[in-house]
């Protein structure tokens, strides 16, 4: 399997001055760390005013930085907000173009849409029609990505007249595709839409096996008809993760903080509410978890359930990630900057990770891919002549847009309500 990190920036309170600052230098050094240990990706989500659970709302930024501290770890959007009101389309195709430019080659484009309404209603969008707007958008960048000029569009929620996109990113025809996924149903969508599942549901290894196996019984089947340009078949789990030779050390450093996660995931998602600037949901959660503690004192010596088996010993990871091995996972992504975990125990932790567990897996990493690449060549084959391309323009069709002078002096005030010729 490959090995990611993952970043959601979390910020619990209280803040006080320059704890932002720290928190992305500590971020950016761990990248950098990851990098030189040999950890295969970096992913960073996209999300808007979700205080303490993610101070990431310009992704972009933050990787075009971690670019140029490292040299091979690949930097993944995970995720980058696709529809229009987010980030209009041919934004999100020039940002993407331009962090593969400054990586040399090294992006993998993550897209989503969000569930958290203070995310769809900060941008006045309708929950009902968030998902055809995704489809519709993703569609698009890649062609953007794709063609030379770009034959312009009129759909459902956005329209753009014909343009050449620049720049064109390293990775022709595009970077690969993913897709944030937190259910069985949107594993499936990503398969029939022929591109990679970023799967942020916490699921024990035994059910992960359901989710792999749909996965690709879509990819080879008639159903998979690529939204892109090129087919992304892989499939990634998330898990916990904090590592000590010391099981207790190991929880006493990094179960707090993954319970945060889910915990503040739930709240903002799921069950909580919210008053913007106010709301502490650090202090909730540690009130929540105080009172079942007293309720059912937990034995922290005890096993880990699977959801939790990313914290323990090199032994202990060893067999979890053996789990998601033997069904079929790609790659596994862990959550090590959570709650109030310590920039200093991630470092110790990835560093043993790198010494005493990612070798034997690494081992066989490359045959596996071998393998894999040749059983689903003839479907990705299959797949790519059921894609339904966008036309080309021919040079004739291409239209010719007079600059704003000299439509003022030929008067026409709007050179493209005017129009093309």
């Amino acid at each position: 399997m490959k090995f990611g990190i993952f970043y959601e920036h979390q910020l619990p309170r209280p803040w006080s001055d320059g704890v932002e600052q720290k928190l992305f230098q500590d971020a950016l050094d761990q990248v950098e760390l990851a990098d030189r240990l040999g950890i295969d990706y970096a992913w960073e989500v996209e999300h808007h005013f979700l205080e303490e659970y993610s101070h990431s709302s310009a992704p972009e930024i933050f990787l075009a930085a971690a670019s140029q501290r490292t040299k091979n770890i690949r930097l993944g959007h995970g995720i980058r907000q696709v529809i229009t009101n987010y980030n209009h389309p041919a934004r999100t195709a020039e940002c993407i173009a331009t962090l593969d430019l400054v990586s040399n080659g090294r992006v993998d484009f993550g897209t989503g849409e969000s569930s958290a309404i203070l995310e769809l209603g900060g941008f006045g969008i309708p929950v009902q029609s968030k998902r055809e707007q995704y489809l519709e958008a993703t569609e698009q960048i890649a062609n953007m990505l794709a063609m030379d000029p770009y034959p312009g569009f009129k759909g459902k929620y956005f329209e753009m007249p014909c343009r050449n996109i620049v720049p064109k990113p390293v990775q022709r025809p595009h970077p690969p595709i993913w897709v944030a996924c937190s259910n069985r149903e949107t594993i499936k969508m990503a398969a029939r839409l022929g591109i990679g599942a970023l799967t942020f549901a916490f699921v024990d290894p035994a059910d992960a096996k359901h989710w792999v196996d749909e996965y690709y019984s879509i990819i080879k089947s008639d159903e998979c008809v690529p939204i892109g340009h090129a087919v992304n078949a892989n499939i990634c789990m998330v898990t916990s993760f904090s590592l000590h030779k010391d099981r207790q050390t190991a929880i006493e450093r990094g179960l707090e903080g993954f319970e945060f996660f889910g915990y503040a995931l739930g709240s903002l998602y799921g069950f909580g509410e919210h008053k913007p600037g106010r709301t502490n949901l650090f202090d909730e959660f540690r009130a929540m978890r105080a009172k079942q503690l007293k309720e059912n004192p937990l034995d922290m010596s005890r096993a880990l359930t699977a959801e939790r088996g990313g914290i323990g010993t090199p032994d202990d990871m060893r067999v979890h990630l053996k789990k998601f091995e033997d069904v079929g996972v790609d790659q596994v992504t862990f959550i090590q900057q959570a709650g109030m975990n310590k920039h200093e125990h991630i470092c110790e932790a990835l560093e043993l990770f790198a010494a005493e567990v990612m070798p034997e897996f690494k081992v066989r990493e490359a045959e596996r891919e071998r393998e894999k690449a040749e059983e689903l060549a003839p479907y990705i084959e299959a797949a790519m002549k059921r894609k339904r391309y966008m036309k080309p323009l021919s040079d004739d069709e291409i239209p010719t847009f007079p600059a704003l002078g000299r439509s003022i002096v030929e008067g026409k005030a709007d050179p493209n309500k005017a129009g093309a010729r």
